[in-house]
Parts: C-alpha cells; sequence; structure tokens
C-alpha cells in the first residue's frame, strides 16, 4: 500500500484506537508518515524505540511500599501520564527488540496497560519495523503479538515521495532525475553487500548534501556515499543537463514562449523547474505565462507540468488560458 493511502487509512484507525504496524524496507518514511500524522492533527508524538529498552523498563522496576506492605511497580516516566493529552505512541523498529522486550510490550498494545502504568485514553498506538528478508536485525514477531495489530505492507510510490518533495523543497535537479529515472528513488537489494543505496531517505541526503556547498571534485563521492555509484552518476549527468535550462523567469514574465528541444531529459528538467519557480511566485500572470509556454511542449511533458501545478495547489483552472490548454490536450486527458 502507497504512503498516501496508509495515511489516509491510519487518520481513520488512530480515532478508533486501534494499534497498526507499518511493516516496509528500510529508509522508505514510515516514521515520517506517522510524524505528519500527528502533526496534521495536532497530536502529542513520543517515540519509543523498544529495542533499547528492558523488560522491566516498560512494566517499571517494583519495589515495596512500606505503608501498604505491597509490592509496586514504578511507572516508567517517559511515557505518556497527562489523563487529557492526545497524542500517537509510535514503537519504531519493534521488531528489532529482544523477544523478552516485545513480550512486556504484550499488555501495553492490547490492554494499554503494563503493570500500575495505563495509556491515556486520548493516546493511539502505532508501531514500526523492517520486514524479516531485508537482512536487517530483527526477531520474528511472536504470533500473539503481531495478532494485536492491523498490519499494512508500504511500498514505494514515486508519485507519493515527488508530491512530498515539492513540500519539503527538496533540490528542483532531485526531483528532475528521479522523474526521468523513476528506478533510482529506491534501489535497496536484500541480497547486496552495498553499504550505500538510494532510498527516499538517502535522497533527502543527497539534497542537503547538493546544498552543503561542497566543491565539484568532492561531490560525486559525497552523493555516491548517501545513494550508491550508479545512482551519483546518474544524478551528477542529469544536473549537468539542467545547466542548458534558459532563465525560467523569462519564461514566467511571458519573453520567452516556446523552447526547440527535444532531449528528454532537458524537458523533464524544464517541467520540474517551472514548477518550482512558480511556487516561489504563483502570481497569476505567471501561471498564465506558463500554461502560454506549455502549448508548446510535447503533450507527456504538457500533461506532466500541468498535474504537478495542480498537486501543488497553482490555480491553472482560474487561468485564462486554461480553457485553450483544455482543448489542445482534450485528446490525451481523454
Amino acid at each position: 500500500m502507497k504512503a498516501s493511502n496508509i495515511t489516509k487509512v491510519v487518520n481513520k484507525l488512530i480515532v478508533q484506537k486501534l494499534p497498526v504496524f507499518i511493516w516496509g524496507a528500510p529508509g522508505i518514511g514510515k516514521s515520517s508518515i506517522v510524524k505528519a500524522i500527528a502533526k496534521e492533527q495536532e497530536l502529542e508524538f513520543l517515540d519509543l524505540r523498544l529495542s533499547l529498552l528492558d523488560p522491566t523498563d516498560l512494566k517499571g522496576i517494583p519495589f515495596f511500599n512500606a505503608e501498604t506492605n505491597e509490592g509496586v511497580w514504578a511507572k516508567p516516566s517517559f511515557l505518556p501520564s497527562n489523563p487529557d493529552s492526545k497524542g500517537i505512541l509510535f514503537l519504531d523498529e519493534i521488531n528489532t527488540a529482544p523477544p523478552a522486550v516485545q513480550a512486556s510490550a504484550y499488555q501495553l498494545i492490547l490492554d494499554r496497560k503494563v503493570g500500575e502504568y495505563e495509556l491515556p485514553r486520548g493516546w493511539s498506538i502505532i508501531a514500526a519495523g523492517n520486514r524479516e528478508n531485508d537482512r536487517g536485525v530483527v526477531y520474528k514477531m511472536p504470533p500473539p503479538l503481531a495478532n494485536r495489530f492491523v498490519h499494512f505492507e508500504m511500498e514505494v510510490d514515486f508519485d507519493d515521495w515527488k508530491a512530498w518533495a515539492y513540500s519539503a523543497k527538496i533540490d528542483a535537479s532531485i526531483i528532475g532525475y528521479l522523474a526521468y529515472d523513476k528506478s533510482m528513488l529506491f534501489t535497496f537489494d536484500a541480497t547486496s553487500n552495498e553499504k550505500s543505496f538510494a532510498t527516499p531517505r538517502s535522497w533527502e541526503y543527497v539534497d542537503s548534501i547538493v546544498k552543503s556547498g561542497i566543491d565539484g571534485d568532492l561531490i560525486l563521492d559525497s552523493i555516491s556515499g548517501a545513494v550508491g555509484r550508479e545512482a551519483a552518476i546518474g544524478y551528477i549527468s542529469f544536473k549537468k543537463v539542467m545547466k542548458e535550462l534558459p532563465d525560467l523567469n523569462r519564461v514566467l514574465d511571458g519573453t520567452l514562449t516556446e523552447l526547440e528541444e527535444e532531449d528528454a531529459k532537458v524537458m523533464m528538467a524544464l517541467a520540474i523547474g517551472l514548477v518550482n519557480a512558480l511556487l516561489e511566485n504563483p502570481s497569476s500572470e505567471a501561471i498564465d505565462n506558463v500554461l502560454k509556454f506549455s502549448l508548446k511542449l510535447p503533450g507527456e511533458f504538457s500533461i506532466m507540468l500541468v498535474k504537478d501545478m495542480q498537486q501543488n495547489g497553482i490555480d491553472v483552472e482560474g487561468s485564462s488560458e486554461w480553457g485553450e490548454w483544455v482543448r489542445e490536450f482534450a485528446y490525451l486527458l481523454a
């Protein structure tokens, strides 16, 4: 299931307080979507790594209460205690925790309590973990614990990632390259011994590397260290193509109305660049000029450009050029 659909489902299930488990390969953004859900719903977010805990950390440490002559459990201070609070308790990498620690989580997940502690009513439980065939350090989840969750397996979806990348202001050259070669978004191979491989998370690292100012002699090795050599070479090659693009402000102000170019890399870079330029200058005049310019592009690139504009909240339907654009490409939209 792609991330956008998991987000829709989880938004509903946390209202019902149903525990959810999100499975997926490393680096695809499992924790990111849970954080985004918490932020969108204005909920507290507590990321708890069970692999770092001992079995007694969840249940608490037993001690003797001299006043009641009873043995009691000291409640863990790191768990939410305010009965009026609302949030998401995120149990990340739960299946990397030793079986004894997983067992101590049984009662918390099913009964929302463990030892003397009870999870406030306003909190939901979401867990995540890598799959057993991903060669990570994981323990097979016992059936009694697995049966306490609603399970979803998250897949990598380029369109989902692209929508996020625009909102996160990822460098246009990265978005453009991965739009040109979608296979490079995720290159993880569980049978490979390569330390570096491309994932949505590692491409976010590339964005930081590109913006860090590392000079040309070191940039290839730096990017290779994040996404692997093949992806790095492909990206650097694509980035050189972007230098051939005209000044995009000339398209926005209407002084450039047509570009004679057939190279698919250049067209892809141009479309991504124009969307980023419009996000910085979303004036009605600039939108009109970009739509007018798109009428001269090959149909598939014009449609990609307009769809990306729509997905980023740019008001193409309100443009004076919208009717002409629809008439021009209606046959491709049918």
